[in-house]
């Protein structure tokens, strides 16, 4: 996905990093990605929901928060009040590139800030939460040992997830007197819960808290064993997966029509299990599909192999293209099957005049209702004029490119 390095002003002037995941079409709807407790913009789980929604046609904002990441400020100085105020200010940024948020999308810590930044925000229709606490205060067990220093001293040095951070009064002051309640019942937006039932960081009363607080419409789904930062690619895909299907009820991304001739666009293929073969398939903003191989190859039979893909085009078109016709013609065909097996056979055995083997495709169509004969051949002669076909039948030219990593 094509991604700009950008940054903007936050909530007391500094310069927060950011980066802008944009789709390689139109842009159909964008949305604000909020990191949790003390992590930052490009951890696994928002590199894969964003570059998700990216092939989606919504663009994705993830920044660093103040203090934290690439960002300037001094994290000694935040709170979680500051944090939304930073939610805030980069939809103000977006809205100054006409591209104002529909979507919050908030993990940890982060859940709980885009709860609260949705009422500065009124472009945004849904909110999404992934393992967040329903009491921003929650964070404080992280460094509890630390408090009564924190209260005698102002601030205190901790360790989390092994890197220091100072943490101040404010911060412990702001978090503990944060209610959320109000907020999430006065969200008017559609909200999505994601939380793992394991989780040992946010455990699952939170995710019920919230639910209970949030008025319809709401959802919750369990991210099942998932760990509380989603480092499993399969729980990030998964997550990822679930909120690109939910959030289309409540986002328009109806994209524009496109123009007379033009192509039908890109379909882009992510390698999502580097352990095996399993591929992320996205076509256009509404369709996806998961490719793999059969374990006797080494994959793990979770989704159609390339070929399985390919005889599924052929098969479909054929289909489709029979039915234009008996259509048009007014003919009463009541319903279509083709089956199609695909092997490779010796080229004089396919009846062609070379050497070596090609690849053969044999389609066995049924077409049912009171058709006459001379309408039945028709529409057989009609099978081998569909576009698929006389793709594979003819010779097709394909040009690669090296794109520079991301």
């Amino acid at each position: 996905m094509p991604t700009e390095r950008i940054t903007f002003s936050g909530h007391d002037g500094s310069q927060l990093a950011a980066r802008l995941d944009l789709p390689d079409g139109p842009v159909l709807a964008t949305a604000l990605f909020a990191h949790c407790f003390t992590c930052s913009k490009d951890i696994p789980a928002a590199r894969r929901i964003s570059a998700r929604l990216a092939a989606m046609g919504i663009a994705v904002l993830r920044f660093d928060f103040t203090g934290l990441g690439h960002s300037g400020g001094e994290f000694a100085n935040t709170t979680f009040t500051s944090n939304v105020e930073d939610l805030i200010a980069a939809s103000h940024y977006l809205a100054g590139r006409n591209m104002a948020p529909a979507l919050l999308i908030g993990h940890s810590l982060g859940g709980a800030a885009v709860l609260r930044a949705r009422a500065g925000i009124p472009s945004v229709k849904a909110v999404v939460t992934l393992g967040a606490p329903a009491d921003p205060g929650h964070v404080s067990h992280h460094f509890e040992a630390a408090l009564p220093e924190i209260a005698a001293e102002g601030s205190a040095e901790v360790t989390l997830g092994g890197r220091p951070f100072r943490i101040g009064r404010a911060f412990v002051d702001d978090i503990s007197e944060s209610a959320l309640a109000p907020a999430i019942a006065e969200l008017k937006a559609a909200l999505l819960i994601l939380h793992a039932p394991r989780d040992e960081t946010v455990s699952i009363d939170n995710a019920s808290t919230i639910f209970l607080a949030a008025k319809h419409p709401k959802s919750f789904v369990t991210l099942d064993d998932a760990d509380h930062l989603i480092t499993r690619a399969a729980d990030a895909d998964y997550a990822a997966d679930v909120i690109a299907a939910w959030v289309s009820r409540y986002v328009n991304l109806r994209p524009p029509a496109p123009p007379p001739g033009a192509p039908e666009g890109v379909v882009r293929v992510t390698e999502a299990d580097p352990s095996g073969f399993m591929q992320d398939i996205q076509s256009g903003p509404r369709h996806h599909a998961v490719a793999d191989e059969p374990t006797s190859y080494g994959g793990t039979d979770r989704g159609m192999s390339p070929y399985g893909f390919v005889s599924s085009g052929l098969g479909a078109c054929t289909s489709m293209t029979i039915r234009m016709y008996a259509r048009r013609k007014k003919w009463p065909l009541t319903g279509v099957s083709v089956d199609v097996c695909h092997d490779k056979v010796h080229a004089q055995d396919a009846g062609l005049a070379s050497e070596g083997k090609v690849d053969q495709f044999r389609r066995k169509i049924r077409l049912e209702g009171p058709l006459d004969q001379a309408q039945r051949d028709k529409l057989m002669e009609i099978a081998d004029k569909c576009p698929v076909h006389r793709t594979l039948e003819g010779s097709a030219r394909i040009t690669t490119e090296l794109l520079p990593s991301t």
